[in-house]
């Protein structure tokens, strides 16, 4: 659907086509376009609520995404790139999240205690993320440190010197972070639900830190070359929320790849996005066991979900709150308060470009599996019959209403909104049309994304003793 269709009406508050003013402009929703430095697309300058939100393309395709927020006294600093353990070739299994590791052990000019000082000294915090679809490297500070902060975090993106001694020291770290999930029962029932959602041994459907096997197994120079192949100048962006400056970002990243030998004069867009070329594909879901010897079993039903520029989002939003979305969901009540059956329940769903899988979970004593599986079940498929009530369609609004204002108070979660809408979904929504979005899911709509799902194939997963 394109921003004219969803909304016609000329003016401030109307979605935006990139490129059409060169002035500052509030806007609803704008679409994040993909075009070489110098396409007067590649410059935007919106407004939401008095915070000034401006992105540039640079030569090479970096993106360069700021937000001014007025009032702020730290800075959130962002590097994405869309590069996650979906994009491991064969042989390269949990190279992603090594990098993660690596990145932060050394570069030409900076050592790994000179870049944890580099952070101490000013008193800011940093740390990477890893996921199936990209990887971010972020710090955030106060603000008159922002710029030698983005220094750092630039040089370890850019020039990773990946020191073979570094990696066998990783390595071992590496292990024994993967030792630590697999001695959490809840940590090995969400990797089973992975599998069983997204099919074993797929991209999807494997762990974003490899296994025993493939990370003692993947070499130096297996991950050297993922880094190379992927850590490029069309795949990278800068996102930068708080007391910003975008012209000087601008000119920092510039100067920082620079440095760093990186390709700053090709005329080349950035790279596509991920949902322009995954095409969706039906899930085919397949129980999955885990045998534990445990007190408690950990039990998932999942089925097909939504991808993730499905238009549904915000239905689904309002459809998992409403099941099984915190304390006086319908889980919650059902499984919890009333019978004493769990007590950790919820709804949630994954989505990812192309795919998307629905789940329900609970941890539960053994022998009340089959009897947590029928409750959680039973509503479920209420839900998909009767549609939910307009008192549930309050409370749930305002819940994720309170949720998604309260988290635009920060300055690193407005940066990570501003990095996943490059990386991840293509477009840039205001915090108004985001509410009037979440404000139109009406009951109807839910009862029927809740029919959609029931009739989809089902899985069970369980992680638990043998007995089950």
């Amino acid at each position: 659907m394109t921003n004219s269709a969803r909304d016609p009406r000329p003016g401030p508050g109307a979605p935006l086509r990139a490129g059409a003013a060169a002035s500052s402009t509030d806007y609803a929703e704008v679409e994040l376009p993909r075009v070489a430095a110098g396409d007067p697309a590649a410059e935007l300058s919106l407004i939401d609520d008095g915070a000034l939100t401006r992105r540039s393309i640079l030569p090479g395709g970096v993106r360069v995404i700021t937000e001014s927020v007025p009032g702020l006294r730290s800075t959130a600093i962002g590097l994405w790139l869309g590069v996650g353990s979906r994009d491991e070739a064969p042989g390269q299994e949990g190279s992603t999240h090594f990098l993660e590791h690596l990145l932060f052990k050394g570069t030409p000019t900076r050592d790994a205690h000179g870049i944890a000082e580099a952070f101490d000294m000013i008193g800011g915090e940093s740390n990477a993320a890893t996921s199936k679809e990209h990887t971010s490297y972020y710090a955030r500070v106060l603000a008159p440190d922002a710029m030698g902060a983005l220094d750092v975090v630039a040089d370890m993106v850019t020039s990773s010197l990946l020191d073979p001694n570094e990696v066998e020291t990783e390595r071992g770290v590496i292990v024994s972070e993967l030792a630590d999930a697999a001695d959490d029962p809840a940590d090995v029932a969400q990797e089973a639900f992975a599998r069983a959602a997204f099919g074993e041994g797929t991209p999807l459907g494997r762990p974003i830190g490899g296994t025993y096997e493939t990370v003692t197994a993947v070499p130096r120079d297996a991950v050297w070359e993922h880094y190379r192949r992927t850590y490029t100048s069309d795949a990278l962006v800068v996102a930068v929320a708080g007391a910003v400056d975008h012209d000087e970002v601008c000119q920092r990243v510039s100067a920082d790849l620079a440095a760093a030998g990186w390709d700053d004069s090709s005329s080349a867009p950035p790279r596509q996005r991920r949902f322009e070329t995954e095409p969706f594909s039906p899930l085919s879901v397949q129980d999955v066991t885990v045998p534990r010897d445990v007190e408690q079993s950990h039990v998932y039903l999942t089925c097909q979900g939504l991808a993730v520029r499905d238009e549904r989002r915000w239905t689904m939003s309002v459809l998992t709150t409403i099941l099984g979305g915190g304390m006086s969901s319908r889980l919650f009540q059902e499984v919890r308060e009333k019978r004493g059956l769990a007590y950790t329940t919820f709804a949630f769903d994954t989505s990812y470009a192309g795919a998307g899988a629905f789940g329900l979970y609970a941890g539960c004593a053994p022998h009340h599996v089959e009897e947590v599986c029928a409750v959680m079940i039973g509503e479920f498929e209420k839900l998909a019959e009767h549609g939910p009530s307009e008192h549930e369609m309050a409370r749930a609004r305002g819940q994720i209403r309170g949720s998604l204002v309260l988290g635009g108070e920060d300055s690193l979660a407005r940066m990570g909104r501003l990095g996943r809408a490059e990386v991840t979904t293509g477009r840039l929504r205001s915090m108004g049309e985001n509410l009037r979005l979440l404000q139109e899911v009406t009951a109807e709509d839910v009862r029927a994304l809740a029919s959609w799902l029931v009739s989809q194939e089902r899985a069970r997963v369980l992680v638990g003793p043998e007995d089950d």
